[in-house]
């Protein structure tokens, strides 16, 4: 699987890109159907103390992309949320697929 990388107003991180690459790596063990992901991070300013660090996902794969979004106080928890977001859809897409 591609990993691609930006960031909007954030400078750029190997610890995010790796804690994103190993749950990314982990997703395609169990849906090697995954073909690409892009991972957008960004800062935002805002009056609550509890988000700002905001971790966009998409996924390219057969069929429509899958995209979670997820903002919290700190970007691993971020990532951490739109990854079970990302895991749930390819469940239910997986589920659906039909093997000929």
């Amino acid at each position: 699987m591609q990993i691609i990388f930006e960031y909007h107003d954030v400078n750029s991180s190997t610890n995010l890109e790796s804690f994103v690459t190993e749950k990314l790596n982990n997703l395609e063990e169990k849906y090697d159907f995954v073909i690409r992901a892009d991972v957008f991070f960004k800062k935002e300013n805002t009056s609550s103390d509890e988000t700002g660090f905001i971790c966009n996902i998409r996924l390219s794969l057969p069929g429509p992309r899958l995209f979670a979004e997820a903002t919290h106080d700190n970007f691993q928890s971020s990532i951490a949320e739109s990854i079970n977001d990302l895991q749930r859809q390819l469940r239910k897409r997986k589920e659906k697929m039909i093997n000929y």
